[in-house]
């Protein structure tokens, strides 16, 4: 990699152009991303795409006027000094916030970047030139925040926001409801069974610690083999996978933990107290992100659980 300051007047104008190209070419991809969920941010990154786009314009023109038509390729990351970033296609999920301090960054990178080559020109012409686009550059901050109120009007950002909340909902709370279900519901019966068989607190704990483990790995793979989010914008399926793993493994432990209490009734007493928390937990998220009606909720889900859970008894005192 190059020092900066051994760039020739030359070399930083060629910097320049493929910067201001790149950003335009990071903007076009983002407002690409968002144009489904979020039409009116969208309009606002290419908004700025065509900003940059008219930076790259005067560069050049500049450029062929000092040094003729050829532009070396020169890039930022042969250069020392520049913030390696990922391109766009590589980072999933796109969130409104994470896209908006992505260009706070970005703008505030190519203003640094003009105002030291500024100092390493000699030439007027092109000291002003790029002057002006650091100028310009302090000012997208604020044109950034002009357009987005502009196009990010009440209506446009109540869309946005549901927009924002469906995408939570798929790639956050589905699986990890899925997993908390699976967790909390799955794991009643091996840890009562293993209970009311032995009567001993240590032995129950043990069973329901192997089972909220195992269970945690198998729904995760499960979650993460189960769809790539390709098609359906759930999201990275690794992501989901952990999520829907750790959520189911917390719902078995829940009950579990109770039974490092050594008195065995005691015990059981708690472990019936949390289920029925988790039970109720489990309907009310049903109720507030999959606008289940909560009654219909409760019933599902604390059916099913004491279902599970008088098995469990059963087969642990037969």
């Amino acid at each position: 990699m190059r020092s900066f300051d051994s760039l020739s007047e030359r070399e930083i104008l060629a910097l320049a152009i493929g910067q201001e190209e790149e950003d335009a070419r990071i903007y076009a991809d983002i407002a690409e991303n968002l144009k489904t969920d979020y039409p009116a941010t969208s309009q606002v990154f290419k908004k700025m795409q065509a900003e940059e786009d008219e930076h790259r314009r005067r560069l050049i023109e500049t450029y062929r006027q000092r040094f003729g038509d050829h532009i070396p390729l020169i890039r930022k990351q042969d250069i020392k000094g520049f913030i390696r970033r990922r391109p766009i296609w590589m980072v999933r999920p796109l969130g409104i916030e994470k896209v908006r301090r992505l260009a706070e960054s970005m703008e505030m990178e190519t203003r640094q970047f003009y105002e030291a080559a500024m100092k390493r020109t000699s030439d007027a012409g092109v000291r002003e030139l790029l002057g002006d686009l650091a100028a310009q550059e302090r000012e997208h901050t604020r044109i950034a925040v002009e357009l987005e109120k502009e196009k990010l009007t009440p209506g446009a950002r109540k869309e946005e926001d549901e927009a924002r909340r469906r995408l939570f909902v798929l790639q956050v709370v589905q699986p990890g409801l899925a997993g908390l279900m699976d967790g909390s519901v799955s794991t009643l019966a091996p840890l009562f069974a293993a209970a009311f068989a032995t009567h001993n607190s240590m032995d129950a704990f043990r069973v329901g610690l192997a089972a909220s483990i195992g269970a945690g790995i198998s729904m995760g793979f499960a979650e993460a083999l189960s769809d790539d989010g390709t098609l359906t914008g759930r999201g990275h399926p690794w992501i989901r996978g952990v999520v829907c793993g750790l959520m189911t493994t917390l719902g078995g432990i829940g009950h579990t933990m109770p039974y490092l209490i050594r008195n065995f009734h005691v015990a059981t007493s708690v472990a019936v107290f949390v289920v029925a928390i988790e039970l109720a937990a489990i309907s009310y998220i049903r109720k507030h992100y999959m606008d289940t009606p909560l009654i219909s909720a409760a019933i599902q889900v604390i059916v099913g659980g004491v279902l599970v859970f008088l098995s469990g008894i059963l087969i642990g005192s037969a």
